[in-house]
């Protein structure tokens, strides 16, 4: 037994082992045996009852407590791999390539197909959540920071809009947060609840790193994907009632979550574009520049054209990433066409206070 914070020596070679070392210098002992071994079976028996998501959680909870250059931090990195396609549907990538490898324009067509069929079946189910999971979504407000930011950022917006405007607005950038709150736990992936800021909005802080750039896209398209069926909640209302206030909600949550698809820095679109190849990019510059081109006949608005020219930028600037993912570059253009048109029904509420 080790006391955290202090040297000990290593029960197998006696060599002196600093308390920051995951293994014996000497002989490669792991500091943290006991408890990978207990990770390890813990994961086992997750994937047996098909609980891919908790072998996940288990696999890189112990990858946190392996050094980098040992053989078995990469067998816990294989089977995060395997788990992480378990959890998407993703059929494992191929071996060696040959010409059995190659796809046809056939099988290319077909993958496309069933990506747009799984994203237009992602919107059903972001809907079906928020319509009748709502005990899903009220989990983030158990966090005391989480509620107490939300109150904060509701009190401040009050003084601008207006209560009822206000409670809304915050209320579908909470739905858009928890959307990463719940691809992060489908993955395993620790993270911090969603802390609200005025006048930026929210933030998650992830607590482990995530490698995997379609996972991570996967991860940052959540939020805009739960953003859009908020929009279309309020605009389902907005229809049955006919009040402004509604119409408003679902426009300004659209350009909001349109804005997040802006592939820079942070923000959830350049977290998809590191999963796009350079092709894929343009075809998503292509669809953002003729989404700039009809909803200009209808409002003047510059966000599109801000994206635009970022997604240009980085299709130029960003070097070739290889065949990039088709189910990625399908959900990303997809959002932008839908919450597009969605953006323009703020035209239908000048008064919402």
């Amino acid at each position: 037994m080790t006391i955290a914070g202090t040297d000990y020596s290593c029960p197998q070679c006696a060599a002196r082992v600093a308390s920051t070392l995951l293994a014996c210098p000497g002989c490669g002992w792991l500091a943290h045996s006991d408890r990978l071994q207990s990770l390890a079976d813990a994961a086992r028996r997750t994937t047996e009852t098909g609980d891919h998501t908790g072998a996940l959680s288990a696999w890189r909870e112990a990858l946190e407590l392996l050094p980098q250059d040992s053989r078995q931090f990469e067998i816990i990195q294989e089977k995060i791999a395997a788990s992480t396609r378990a959890v998407s549907a993703v059929p494992p990538a191929p071996g060696t390539p040959s010409t059995s490898d190659k796809s046809s324009p056939g099988k290319k067509a077909a993958a496309g197909l069933g990506a747009l069929g799984l994203l237009l079946l992602k919107f059903k189910t972001v809907l079906l959540v928020l319509l009748t999971k709502g005990k899903l979504l009220l989990l983030g407000l158990t966090k005391a920071s989480t509620f107490l930011s939300m109150l904060l950022s509701i009190g401040v917006y009050w003084t601008l809009w207006g209560w009822k405007f206000a409670t809304g607005f915050v209320l579908t950038i909470y739905v858009h947060e928890m959307g990463h709150v719940i691809a992060l736990r489908r993955y395993g992936i620790k993270a911090s609840a969603p802390m609200f800021i005025p006048g930026l909005g929210a933030l998650i802080r992830l607590q482990q790193h995530v490698e995997d750039p379609i996972v991570d896209a996967a991860v940052g398209l959540a939020g805009p994907i739960y953003g859009l069926g908020a929009a279309l909640a309020c605009l389902g209302i907005w229809c049955a009632t006919r009040q402004p206030l509604f119409a408003a909600l679902a426009g300004v949550t659209a350009w909001i979550n349109l804005f997040n698809l802006t592939p820079i820095w942070q923000l959830d679109g350049g977290r998809a574009f590191h999963a796009l190849s350079r092709a894929q990019k343009w075809l998503a510059a292509g669809v953002v520049a003729a989404a700039w081109g009809y909803t200009k006949l209808h409002a003047d608005d510059g966000i599109l054209l801000i994206l635009l020219l970022v997604c240009i930028g980085r299709a130029v600037i960003d070097k070739n990433e290889g065949r990039g993912d088709t189910r990625t570059a399908i959900t990303y253009v997809g959002l932008v066409i839908v919450l597009s048109a969605l953006s323009l029904t703020r035209l239908y509420a000048p008064h919402h206070r």
